[in-house]
């Protein structure tokens, strides 16, 4: 490397520790209405530089230092995504917009040569066209990453980074995404299945229902397995974010040693149970079959059990030949109801047998159950809380509660 190229790389990682790394910086975890709460519980957890949050609709808004990014995507269970605020302004007009994004140092935050997807979204603003506001910072970004010697990648074609444009009232607040795909998608499962339902609602189930990781857990309608993998995540104490990767790798100012460090410590929490804890059957042998290969290739294999069977046909006292109940458990149900025009009497009896199951077999035992209308809930037999979620395009209904 000649002498100009040295000073200039020299000069811009002091840059990047003086405006990213060395301070104090402001993010926003996103999460599914109504779970704000569970999140911001999440992340108070955690062993952040600044403990400082606020919940919003939508999600948290909370302060902290680079490194508190990559704990908060390693270890949200219940964040669908982590935006890293970078930039606030307001504009009411392409002149105006042009001109208070242009001299703003984009190459602290992407490598020259990647190519960012920008999302714009807008709300009672006169700048209201989405192409065109996009446009707008795509030309600035352009512009200002070819008129000087910055941050490059061998590879920075292979990174897809995201940037969120929200405009509200005229008020643009620019963040860049710090998680790629949405952390409901936890590197585990590549298959599919009937009835699916996010990782995220159902890690916020599991919370709800005070599930710890120490009790037998079942998941008697698995479908894709979702209830079932973030079952044996937890007990086993794996971080939701282990078996995958994130945007903020592909940033200028990542860390390679301190994620490194990190993801040290949390394997040091890890404890893989050596016998079957968590136990998952479907009527479905192709389904019960893929997700069988799937979980092989994990080392929390070892504390799930999978086996075909209907949940009509199934009791606690027949899981003997796969571990023995020493005490109670939970059981999680999200059934394939079948939502469409003309099944709802189907789907209010496959509820009411479901409910007349858990009361004879599974009596004692807490429960989980997705329930698709709320009529459905009149008379039913054992004490729940219901909270209200959107999924799937459908307004839900999450039951916790202990079958009496």
């Amino acid at each position: 490397m000649d002498g100009n190229k040295l000073n200039a790389s020299t000069s811009f990682e002091k840059r990047v520790r003086r405006h990213i790394i060395g301070r104090s910086l402001n993010f926003f975890a996103v999460t599914a209405p109504g779970f704000e709460y569970l999140c911001h519980e999440e992340l108070m957890a955690l062993p952040l530089s600044v403990k400082s949050a606020a919940i919003v609709p939508g999600g948290v808004e909370f302060t902290g230092r680079v490194h508190d990014c990559y704990l908060a995507n390693l270890y949200l269970r219940t964040a669908s995504r982590i935006l890293m605020r970078i930039h606030r302004f307001k504009a009411t007009n392409l002149r105006q917009l042009h001109k208070k994004s242009a001299g703003f140092p984009w190459e602290l935050y992407i490598h020259n040569g990647m190519v960012p997807q920008i999302r714009v979204t807008t709300r009672h603003s006169r700048l209201f066209h989405t192409d065109a506001i996009a446009d707008a910072f795509m030309e600035n970004i352009t512009h200002r990453m070819s008129g000087g010697v910055f941050a490059g990648h061998e590879d920075a074609q292979a990174f897809e980074q995201k940037i969120f444009v929200r405009v509200f009232k005229d008020d643009f607040t620019i963040s860049l995404d710090s998680s790629g795909e949405l952390l409901h998608k936890r590197g585990v499962k590549r298959h599919g299945g009937k009835a699916p339902i996010r990782e995220t609602i159902a890690a916020a189930a599991l919370r709800l229902a005070g599930h710890k990781g120490m009790e037998p857990f079942v998941d008697p309608m698995c479908g894709s397995g979702t209830f079932t993998v973030e079952g044996a995540m937890k007990a086993n104490n794996i971080p939701s974010g282990w078996y995958r990767e994130f945007a903020f790798m592909g940033w200028p100012c990542f860390r390679q040693k301190r994620w490194d460090h990190i993801k040290k410590m949390a394997q040091k929490e890890i404890a893989i149970i050596e016998h079957p804890l968590i136990f998952a059957s479907d009527k479905d042998q192709k389904t019960v079959s893929a997700f069988k290969k799937q979980l092989n290739r994990f080392s929390f294999s070892k504390s799930v059990k999978v086996f075909h069977k209907d949940f009509f046909d199934l009791s606690p006292a027949g899981f003997a030949e796969f571990g023995e109940f020493k005490h109670q458990g939970m059981v999680a149900i999200n059934p394939p109801y079948g939502l469409r025009l003309g099944k709802h009497q189907e789907s209010k009896r496959l509820f009411q047998d479901i409910c007349r199951k858990l009361v004879l077999d599974f009596k004692g035992w807490k429960l989980i159950l997705i329930v698709p209308h709320k009529s459905f809930l009149k008379n039913t037999p054992f004490r729940f809380k219901t909270t209200p979620f959107f999924h799937g395009g459908l307004n839900l209904d999450l039951l916790t509660g202990k079958i009496l």
